[in-house]
């Protein structure tokens, strides 16, 4: 029962994340900085009390490996969340952040020194193309969409280079996050849970650095236009209320990834997080009507079936079938 309840809170927690998301993103471009502080203060209040026991339980990994861990997930969450301002329409977003088994490989290869079979290589072949199809195209929109002037064309592209580049710094880093809490896990046992509550506690001090800039933003929310909550009837400004729910929603869809992680091997957990990943993209596209060409369609069918070879997902079902039921529930 808990699988599949966990399976519910991941489909319903990040398909509605990136729901408010994109709510936000489209109204004030340059959110990005206050959604993180807010995600990052509500993960860690509630990690604070419910884990931690209000700073009685000492962690089971050492704070310094913590420090290392958290400057990495810090850099990524602002840099993935900042690459909206720079022209990233919210399904390229979607599906170059699906390449990250692209980057676990070329790190793997390069630090662990993993070799891999013909087919994974295959594999990442197909998700490399479709994110070249994918990014290529809406290279040509974002100058096609642009200003006629030759001067805003040009730098509306440059803006997108760089938010390519952002996003591409991003996933190389969270590759290398990956790689070194692996080697923790391997040395301190798992402990999700507490990573979690420290990976989100320990960089708030850095968002010193941005309290202007967030700062700016609240009182953007503040003026925009109010909206009764439904059910509880209180009235807000519209953009707090996206703000809360995204920030919720980001809790429900971490919580079931957790509660996978613990339940399920990791081959069920890359599955259903690339099938939430698919049902998200189709949503974006049909209700926000953000332009998709056919090109766009092949490179993201490319990228999930290059994903989806690489977690060797119908071997493993093949071999599942052909197991007894007992031992088939052990795997």
């Amino acid at each position: 029962m808990r699988p599949a309840f966990a399976v519910g809170l991941v489909f319903a927690g990040c398909c509605s994340n990136v729901i408010f998301l994109e709510l936000l993103a489209r109204k004030h471009p340059g959110c990005g900085n206050i959604v993180t502080f807010a995600q990052f203060l509500f993960i860690a209040v509630e990690g604070f009390l419910f884990e931690a026991d209000l700073g009685r339980k000492h962690p089971a990994i050492p704070i310094r490996y913590y420090a290392i861990m958290v400057t990495m997930f810090f850099t990524v969450s602002v840099v993935n969340n900042y690459a909206l301002n720079l022209h990233i329409a919210m399904p390229l977003h979607m599906i170059f952040r699906s390449g990250s088994l692209i980057a676990n490989m070329i790190l793997g290869i390069i630090i662990l020194k993993k070799r891999y079979s013909v087919f994974k290589y295959a594999s990442i072949a197909l998700v490399s193309v479709g994110i070249f199809i994918c990014t290529f195209m809406s290279a040509k929109q974002v100058t096609s969409q642009s200003s006629s002037s030759e001067n805003d064309g040009f730098q509306a592209f440059a803006w997108w280079f760089l938010g390519i580049g952002a996003l591409t710094f991003a996933l190389l880093m969270s590759a290398r996050m990956g790689i070194f809490q692996e080697t923790l896990y391997k040395q301190f046992g798992k402990h999700a849970k507490e990573a979690l509550f420290y990976n989100h506690a320990l960089p708030l001090p850095g968002f010193i650095f941005l309290a202007s800039d967030i700062y700016d933003h609240a009182v953007l929310f503040n003026n925009s236009e109010l909206y009764q909550v439904p059910v509880v009837g209180v009235v807000v400004p519209i953009m707090w209320f996206y703000l809360l729910m995204n920030v919720i929603t980001q809790y429900v869809c971490i919580r079931g990834v957790f509660i996978l992680t613990t339940e399920c091997a990791s081959l069920t957990v890359t599955l259903v997080v690339t099938l939430r990943k698919f049902v998200s993209l189709i949503f974006s596209i049909l209700y926000f009507q953000n332009p998709f060409t056919w090109w766009h369609w092949l490179g993201t069918l490319l990228v999930f079936i290059g994903t989806l070879m690489y977690t060797e997902v119908w071997n493993t079902l093949g071999a599942t079938k052909g197991q007894p039921q007992k031992e088939a529930k052990k795997s």
